[in-house]
């Protein structure tokens, strides 16, 4: 056998080797089977650590909303709320001897228009008694929730920048400050009121618990809270805002869905209870002498009176029944 030979079966012999080393030694030594093992064990430790925290997350948020739950039955059971403060929340910068004088102005308008109209003295002093004495209050009603809606809808995001100042590096009140330049109204308004509280000398723990005062909310309370637990005993701080950030924004989710859900009985609630004033305004207008006999004669009074009852009774069972608690 020549050289050239024993050369070509050694370089065959050798690649042989090689391949069966690359394909079949791992099926025949099991390294194969060890490194499939080695990953599945691995992949499941990666999954259950993915779980793990993950359910440590939710159940953060769970305690989160459920804090949020009992401040929430708290604030209903509190006492009355005095005028002064009732004054602040609804934004405006009035003293409560101004509040009483402008109440009383307006209930001595409406009763000397309801007295020049040829109404009696009595129902003139009647109507200008609710005028002053309930209208301005339900003012002060209407602009305190406007304003704790539009402060709720802002206020995730200003969670969520602060939590991201918080692992930046800045400091808590410096997170603040940026919240209370770019944020919109009203709660603009309040993080300076923070920041000013906190200039003179207030711990910031205690200017962010102040904060529920002016806007007595939940969220607010449990923000205040959080931040002054922090300040006194440290920490967490980032990761309990994030969390509180995501129970608002699921909360506004709810309320938005609960919302849409029950507008067909809330569109239903408005025409019954609107169809009957309006049919009566109609047929006044083409045959009063039929309709007038409702306030005319005693009988039509009484059956008049009977019809508002029944009808505003209706109305508060169907507002109840759409009135959701969550």
């Amino acid at each position: 056998m020549n050289l050239e030979t024993m050369a070509l079966a050694f370089l065959a012999a050798t690649a042989i080797g090689g391949v069966a080393w690359v394909f079949i030694y791992p099926l025949l030594s099991g390294e194969r089977q060890a490194e499939k093992r080695r990953a599945s064990v691995a992949r499941s430790e990666a999954v259950r650590v993915n779980t793990s925290v993950d359910r440590a997350q939710r159940s953060r948020r769970q305690q989160v909303e459920n804090s949020l739950k009992e401040i929430e039955d708290r604030s209903k059971k509190e006492k009355k709320v005095p005028l002064g403060n009732r004054i602040t929340q609804a934004g405006l910068s009035w003293s409560k001897q101004k509040f009483f004088v402008i109440s009383g102005v307006f209930g001595f308008f409406v009763f000397a228009i309801a007295f020049l109209l040829g109404s009696g003295l009595l129902a003139a002093v009647g109507l200008g008694f609710a005028a002053g004495f309930g209208v301005p209050r339900w003012v002060l009603g209407f602009l305190k929730r406007r304003r704790e809606k539009k402060f709720l809808a802002a206020l995730p995001d200003a969670v969520d920048v602060i939590v991201r100042g918080i692992k930046a590096g800045l400091p808590l009140f410096e997170s603040i400050k940026v919240v209370a330049a770019d944020a919109p109204q009203p709660l603009k308004g309040e993080f300076l009121t923070i920041i000013e509280t906190q200039t003179i000398g207030m711990p910031l723990g205690d200017a962010c618990l102040r904060l529920y005062e002016r806007m007595p909310l939940p969220e607010v309370n449990f923000f205040g809270i959080v931040v002054a637990i922090q300040q006194k005993s440290g920490g967490n701080l980032s990761e309990a805002l994030a969390n509180l950030s995501k129970v608002l924004r699921d909360r506004k989710k709810m309320r938005e869905k609960i919302q849409a859900m029950s507008m067909e009985a809330k569109a239903s609630a408005g025409i019954i209870g609107s169809l009957p004033p309006t049919m009566m305004f109609l047929v006044y207008l083409t045959t009063p002498q039929y309709i007038s006999l409702l306030w005319t004669e005693p009988l039509g009074r009484i059956m008049l009176a009977g019809c508002v009852l029944w009808m505003s009774m209706g109305i508060l069972v169907m507002k109840k029944m759409i009135n959701f608690d969550f």
